[in-house]
């Protein structure tokens, strides 16, 4: 197939995905409004960072004054999954020129890599016209939706509690990626973690149960798959 055919093709399969995000643009332009940034380092930061959960986790942390290098440390933690997509991706890719490689990594996204793979596996597509028929939508709506967050969370009443719909996302987000031992030991061992230790100076205790939760999600996969086996038997 075309190369215009596949970009079509990864339009039409992302389209029900795109609407999922919407509401999340939307209340990541308003909570960084709300999180006292401008408009201007606001659309910044959505356009620099470009991953869902690691921007909400970034405006929260702002929100609540902690350094600079804590902010950028839980960015990099919480997208440590995008390495493991990447690795897995990348022989798909090795035929594409470095510069379309690039804006590819650039916008790299959990909904992008899974539709793609599973799409790769399947048929047999220009595998860069489809990933970017996929991609490209999901940044423009993320951008289009957060700048209409922004501009609507700048005219929010401050009696509006705006700072609780930050929890909610995250839940929104948690909630359906939870599907073995892995995902459920790294959900709760990170949130009770971030949770216990909110109190900690520059708020460490949202990279520390990141970082933790990660750790036990890498050991409990393992021992979840010796128990299916053992059960199994």
């Amino acid at each position: 197939m075309a190369f215009s055919d596949d970009f079509r093709a990864g339009l039409r399969d992302v389209s029900p995905v795109v609407l999922g995000i919407i509401p999340f643009g939307l209340v990541a332009g308003a909570a960084a409004v709300d999180a006292g940034l401008s408009g201007l380092q606001a659309v910044g930061l959505s356009v620099v960072v470009f991953a869902g959960a690691s921007q909400l986790a970034a405006i929260d942390l702002l929100g609540d004054g902690a350094p600079l290098a804590v902010v950028v440390a839980t960015v990099l933690v919480v997208n440590l999954r995008m390495v493991m997509y990447s690795a897995s991706i990348a022989p798909h890719f090795r035929e594409v020129a470095a510069r379309w490689k690039a804006l590819m990594a650039y916008l790299l996204t959990d909904q992008a890599y899974a539709l793609s793979v599973t799409r790769f596996r399947e048929t047999d597509v220009s595998r860069r016209g489809y990933y970017l028929g996929v991609a490209a939508p999901l940044w423009v709506v993320w951008q289009l939706c957060t700048l209409v967050g922004i501009v609507v969370g700048a005219r929010v009443p401050a009696w509006l509690p705006l700072d609780f719909a930050l929890p909610l996302v995250f839940l929104a987000l948690l909630v359906p990626a939870i599907e073995d031992a892995g995902t459920a030991a790294a959900g709760l061992v990170g949130g009770t973690l971030a949770t216990l230790g909110s109190g900690l100076p520059y708020e460490l205790g949202l990279p520390l149960g990141a970082v933790c939760g990660v750790l036990a999600g890498l050991v409990a996969e393992p021992v979840g798959r010796v128990l299916r086996e053992v059960v199994g038997r």
